[in-house]
């Protein structure tokens, strides 16, 4: 008799795929961000080309020009670069914030048995590129090794553009714990920014945070949706959070966790219905992963080269190695052992439709850094310097390397993910569920 995924898993099985609604949502996520992916990629490409043509002087004219003013003493006359990194990326980051909140609330990872495996992998997954970082950058001296966390961060709209192009059948245990890591990595990387790249504190700004954000809650809690409201309590959440020192896009994480995820907690789990998340999600998704990221991306990923001489060069800078080593080697690395160390002590065993080289393959496809790996960048050592400029390099060579890696191992495995998708399609439609995968197939 054939198990049916659906209804029972072993309760001990790693990768088991959890229930249809939690697999229905993260496919219809996945779809948007393979949009957004894309408008990324040729965001990027432009960024790179435009700073590597004859008029490369007007690209990085329009990136430093300044607008904005300093109204009431606040410090708001930003460059455009900055304006993207700090305020388009806060939209970004509010997403991120409702995405956590959505998972450990209402979705699958609200059982701390499943929730234990990808935090454990996104943990693994940032200790080892972040020790191969500072191993191969601590000689140099002179703040190199403040970069350290800048090979920890996955890209989940880049790495999802990758799934795309290569049409992988991937099962959705693996999506889902795909999404999950990254959305956890994204966690862990807001607070690696508000924690060790915040410098001078202003402790007034930072308590006078909690008015306009406490406010905002109140509001969402009741369940208003005015955005002539929400968005200047929003708007000022950021402005404080900019004036104080900490990184501004913190506000957006922050912002998004007092989002309620079910509509009464009193009737408790899933089952309560959607709240605002929900809703802010579908109409802000969009506008995150369609143009804020792509913004950020465009200002961001633009570095003079200089020819195959200066990526020579860049590429022997130990800041440039460290972080192509973190992504392509300690990314996987640490995702792939903290997976078979939590597998041993716990004594659990692989979902029988996924394999240890399968896991290798999603461990590769998270070395994929970019958007939280840039901004790191930026913090690290200031926009515009040549070490920023080894930090582009850095990172545009690194995804690239381990998109490329995961998609040969991938695509190499697609015969078996064809057969498991047409097991997990016939499971649903024999048990009278929708099928997941039909828009893709449409």
């Amino acid at each position: 008799m054939t198990r049916n995924p659906f209804r029972t898993t072993a309760d001990r099985a790693l990768f088991a795929r959890g229930s249809w609604a939690e697999a229905s949502r993260i496919a219809s996520i996945l779809r948007r961000e393979t949009v957004g992916g894309a408008i990324l990629l040729v965001a990027a490409a432009v960024a790179l080309v435009w700073a590597n043509s004859p008029w490369s002087q007007s690209y990085f004219a329009l990136r430093d020009l300044e607008i904005g003013g300093e109204p009431f003493g606040l410090h708001l006359n930003l460059t455009l670069g900055t304006w993207a990194a700090d305020g388009l990326l806060a939209l970004f980051f509010f997403v991120v914030g409702l995405e956590l909140k959505r998972e450990f609330v209402a979705g699958d990872l609200r059982d701390p048995a499943r929730a234990a495996l990808p935090i454990a992998a996104a943990i693994g997954g940032m200790v080892v590129p972040a020790l191969i970082f500072v191993a191969v950058t601590a000689h140099v001296g002179d703040g190199a090794t403040r970069g350290w966390a800048i090979p920890t961060a996955t890209d989940i709209a880049f790495a999802v553009a990758v799934l795309a192009v290569i049409s992988t059948h991937l099962p959705s245990a693996l999506r889902t714990f795909l999404l999950t890591l990254a959305v956890v990595d994204d966690l862990l990387g807001v607070s690696v920014i508000a924690v060790f790249y915040t410098e001078d504190l202003n402790l007034a700004a930072l308590s006078a945070v909690l008015v306009p954000l406490a406010l905002f809650a109140v509001c969402v809690q009741r369940r208003i949706r005015s955005w002539w409201l929400l968005v200047p309590l929003a708007a000022a959440t950021w402005v404080l959070m900019h004036e104080s020192g900490v990184h501004a896009t913190v506000a957006g994480v922050l912002l998004g966790f007092t989002v309620p995820v079910l509509r009464s907690a009193a009737a408790g789990g899933p089952q309560a219905g959607p709240g605002l998340a929900e809703h802010f999600e579908h109409r802000l998704r969009p506008l995150s992963a369609g143009f804020a990221v792509p913004v950020f991306a465009f200002f961001a990923a633009g570095v003079h080269i200089g020819g195959l001489d200066g990526f020579a060069r860049a590429l022997g800078d130990p800041i440039t190695l460290g972080i192509v080593l973190g992504l392509v080697v300690g990314k996987p690395v640490g995702i792939f052992l903290t997976t078979r160390v939590l597998a041993a002590v716990t004594r659990a065993e692989l979902d029988e439709a996924v394999g240890w080289i399968d896991v290798l393959g999603i461990a590769m496809l998270a070395g994929i850094g970019f958007t939280v790996s840039l901004l790191i960048g930026d913090l690290a050592y200031g926009l515009g310097s040549e070490r920023d400029e080894f930090v582009k390099i850095g990172v545009l060579t690194g995804s690239v390397c381990a998109a490329l890696l995961a998609a040969v191992l991938l695509r190499l495995r697609n015969r078996h993910y064809r057969a498991v998708h047409e097991q997990e399609t016939v499971d649903a439609d024999h048990d009278g569920v929708p099928d997941i995968y039909q828009a893709r197939r449409d």
